[in-house]
């Protein structure tokens, strides 16, 4: 499977938000990675539907939004309005995931379910097939610049090994303290999809980092 980098605008300078997004589109990004925080279920206050339908008018990349909110459903159809090209969950955010899951498709999104450290693989036990992607948060979400948690590379490995006996090809997405120096260690874990901020936006020069990034990967 192809591997993908997704910087994350947590990052970023959000005075000058739409020339950071065109600067990792011509760095080489493959996604634009938003992260939606509500200040409930993680503690950090950060965008809405109104910064992601801003970020669709200045790139042509797709828009992989990451709800991090209670009580996800209520903004399924803001965020697909909005322009969201794939939207994550969290199960403990959505009493009903499969349901969930089937709304993000139903409005022409990919949808995703993303499990925190804590969470267990088991939640994805009834809903492979309503899957397009699963995120893997490798630090307790609602903050940048943290540490990768060095035990998510055995739950990396352990989703590869559930997925190859359920016959499924569904893309690993991974976030959180990704850098050059581990991208290639998660990736040998299972990762295919690589969520970075500060791994990217806090080096001066975003297209050889990701360069980098993709060196690593192809060694």
């Amino acid at each position: 499977m192809e591997k993908k980098i997704s910087p994350s605008v947590l990052s970023a300078d959000f005075s000058r938000l739409g020339e950071e997004i065109r600067a990792l589109e011509a760095a080489g990004a493959d996604y634009i990675h938003l992260d939606v925080m509500d200040g409930q279920f993680v503690p950090n206050i950060t965008i809405g539907p109104l910064v992601v339908e801003a970020a669709r008018r200045v790139t042509t990349l797709p828009l992989d939004v990451h709800l991090m909110i209670e009580n996800a459903d209520r903004y399924i159809d803001a965020f697909a309005d909005a322009g969201s090209s794939l939207v994550s969950v969290h199960p403990e955010a959505c009493p009903h995931l499969q349901r969930t899951l089937q709304a993000i498709r139903g409005r022409g999104a990919l949808a995703a379910a993303a499990l925190n450290p804590a969470t267990p693989l088991c939640v994805l036990d009834h809903v492979l097939d309503d899957l397009d992607m699963i995120l893997i948060m490798t630090v307790n979400p609602g903050f940048g610049g943290q540490k990768f948690i060095p035990a998510m590379l055995d739950k990396l490995r352990r989703l590869k090994a559930l997925l190859a006996s359920a016959g499924k090809n569904i893309p690993v997405e991974v976030d959180g303290g990704i850098v050059v120096d581990n991208i290639r260690t998660v990736s040998d874990a299972g990762a295919d999809v690589f969520v970075s901020g500060s791994g990217i936006l806090c080096t001066p020069d975003y297209a050889a980092t990701i360069t980098g990034m993709r060196k690593r990967l192809a060694a």
